[in-house]
């Protein structure tokens, strides 16, 4: 069983990923001139988009059936993107749990869960499955796995750290929110509230 040193990566992981969402708030607001673009968003999260501001980066991945999904193929759906480590035993399972709240409050909301490995070292279709049983999913998810020159130009395009050390892996942890025509709309650095990402899904399923 490997050993899991997990408490300094999420203050180091979440410090980044603060950085890098302040990063893109500030530029954000710098190219922000136009009326339209100074209307308030119905969104709330720690960093929000306009609609049709910021396209998802595409990606493509076999899940835990082995099925092809894509990005582009789920569009007309609201997308929750994570990223995750299905051996974790800090602080993915507390993630794990709060998007089973998520789930439980969004149902009929026509929304997809996609989880993008952060371990390909280790991850496993038995493994995603085992998590997700764990953590109490329900609805449409899928975990995607991959090898790692698969999945590390997502992580790059996602502005997600991840580091192997001799006995973890070390990973910023975000969760996003893509509308239905495959844009980024909320992202949400962890610790977040069911409740607060619930209200941004079924903000974009009901069109508002």
């Amino acid at each position: 069983m490997r050993r899991r040193y997990r408490s300094h990566l999420y203050v180091v992981g979440a410090a980044a990923a603060i950085g890098i969402a302040v990063g893109i708030a500030a530029a954000l607001i710098h190219t922000s001139h136009s009326p339209a673009a100074a209307r308030p968003s119905p969104l709330q999260a720690q960093i929000t988009w306009r609609e049709g501001a910021k396209p998802a980066p595409g990606l493509t991945l076999r899940d835990q059936r082995g099925a092809s999904i894509g990005l582009r193929s789920l569009r007309g759906q609201v997308v929750l993107l994570t990223f995750l480590d299905s051996r974790c035993k800090s602080q993915c399972p507390i993630e794990g749990r709060v998007i089973r709240d998520v789930l439980r409050r969004v149902q009929g909301a026509h929304a997809v869960t996609i989880v993008v490995s952060v371990d390909p070292w280790a991850d496993t279709p038995t493994s995603a499955r085992s998590f997700a049983a764990h953590s109490g999913w329900s609805g449409d998810w899928h975990w995607l796995l991959g090898s790692k020159a698969a999945l590390r130009p997502i992580w790059r395009a996602y502005d997600i750290g991840v580091k192997r050390t001799p006995g973890d892996i070390l990973h910023s942890t975000a969760l996003y929110v893509i509308d239905q025509r495959g844009d980024l709309r909320a992202g949400f650095l962890f610790p977040f509230s069911a409740q607060a990402v619930a209200r941004n899904v079924r903000s974009l399923a009901s069109g508002a």
